[in-house]
């Protein structure tokens, strides 16, 4: 039986491996990943394009193949009949490429028996906690991790063959149109099935949701509140980009207690679905009582189950802001925060580098208004003040300037080339 099973993969891993992909890892960093004898593990929401990179990884290389959302495998999994099935099947493999591994029960056990072994291991998961607590907790200092999340706005036009596109920003033709794509990205998101398929968007972005709720949370957790847990998923897709306290959805949704949903939330964060970020404060426990801010991994998921009756463009380009900050490897509660004044006035983002606020970033569609423009400008000043920092930044949707208020050099940059400058 296990080896129908392996020799089905193998047919699939085929498959998969000779399609044309978009290139999302640069030639050297991927010698610089297979030349290291530790495990390679890369992680992210579920089809955002772990196993595809994994493949272009070990595309040139002899490797086996086992993907562990097949549920077959699982159900007669044996660790040394697949093992033996293994080697008779990819006689000599250089790698083992395990797929979805956090399905497999106790996996972290048989991969660390296999990194004994001498077995050059990549491994692909869909929750980031309970893989990064595992693998730190089993395989300390026997890894390096890679993120995958959904397209970026320049992956996505690479991924449309708009190539061309991304060298013409600077004529009003080529504007116009990198912001026409930009429109339509900030309203599907960036998964690669919704950007190849977008008449299928919201069937095929709100199925995944419900996957991800049923297979990664539900099941794995073995939670028998199940309406309590899509109430809060609604709750939180409802209010993305917006502040919310433990108590307050307590009460919202009628749960018994507040431990009860905080675990519900770091349930729904570990499959990638949601990410908060918290206020910035010198003291850690100030810091932790504070309000946060909560994010959607991806903006197809609120236009395929939000209620909102027309889109609201101001909150969809922060949470856009928000998802390539976490693509350029800022940490939420380390190195990314929001930030409220001394007078209340909100700073969208702060970026900090060790002991050093990097940067503060304002995100705002339309800045055209006066009184929009003096709002911005005076929290960020008034932030800068607080915080001894001269880096500032606001994101706009069109908005190219630098201006200089109370000796401070604000700049202001339009979201395309925010999005493209990286």
């Amino acid at each position: 039986m296990i080896n129908n099973i392996l020799q089905q993969q193998q047919e699939e891993r085929n498959t998969l491996q000779y399609q044309s992909y978009i290139h999302r890892i640069e030639d050297s960093a991927i010698a610089d990943f297979l030349n290291t004898k530790l495990i390679k593990l890369i992680t992210g929401p579920r089809r955002a394009g772990k196993s595809v990179l994994a493949l272009q990884l070990l595309k040139e290389q002899n490797f086996a193949y086992l993907n562990f959302d097949d549920d077959l495998l699982l159900k007669h999994f044996d660790e040394d009949a697949v093992v033996i099935g293994l080697n008779d099947i990819y006689k000599g493999f250089n790698y083992l490429l395990l797929d979805e591994i956090q399905n497999l029960p106790n996996w972290e056990l048989w991969v660390n028996k296999l990194y004994r072994r001498g077995v050059n291991l990549v491994i692909t998961g869909s929750n980031s906690k309970l893989l990064s607590h595992e693998m730190a907790s089993t395989l300390t200092g026997r890894y390096v991790q890679i993120s995958v999340l959904p397209f970026s706005f320049k992956e996505t036009i690479l991924f449309q063959e708009q190539l061309s596109s991304l060298n013409e920003l600077s004529t009003p033709g080529g504007i116009g149109k990198i912001q026409g794509l930009l429109h339509t990205y900030i309203s599907n998101g960036g998964f690669p099935e919704a950007v190849l398929n977008p008449g299928i968007l919201k069937n095929y972005l709100s199925s995944l949701f419900d996957s991800i709720l049923l297979k990664d949370i539900l099941k794995r957790f073995q939670i028998r509140q199940t309406q309590q847990l899509y109430d809060l998923a609604n709750y939180l897709l409802a209010n993305y980009t917006n502040l919310f306290s433990f108590n307050q959805i307590k009460e919202d949704l009628n749960f018994n207690s507040v431990l009860t949903v905080q675990k519900f939330i770091g349930y729904l964060e570990e499959p990638y679905l949601f990410q908060h970020i918290t206020r910035y404060n010198n003291k850690i426990k100030t810091q932790q009582k504070s309000a946060r801010k909560i994010y959607v991994i991806d903006n197809g998921f609120i236009k395929a189950r939000s209620f909102e009756l027309s889109p609201n463009y101001g909150r969809l380009l922060e949470n856009i802001v928000f998802v390539e900050l976490l693509r350029r490897q800022y940490q939420p509660e380390l190195e990314l925060f929001y930030y409220r004044t001394r007078n209340d006035r909100e700073i969208d983002f702060l970026i900090r580098k060790g002991h050093q606020i990097e940067q503060l970033i304002q995100v705002c569609y339309d800045i055209q208004q006066p009184k929009t423009l003096k709002r911005e400008v005076d929290a960020l000043i008034e932030a800068a003040e607080e915080l001894k920092c001269t880096n500032l930044l606001i994101i706009t949707w069109n908005k190219e300037d630098v201006i200089q208020v109370k000796e401070m050099t604000i700049q202001f940059v339009s979201a395309a080339k925010w999005l493209l400058d990286n």
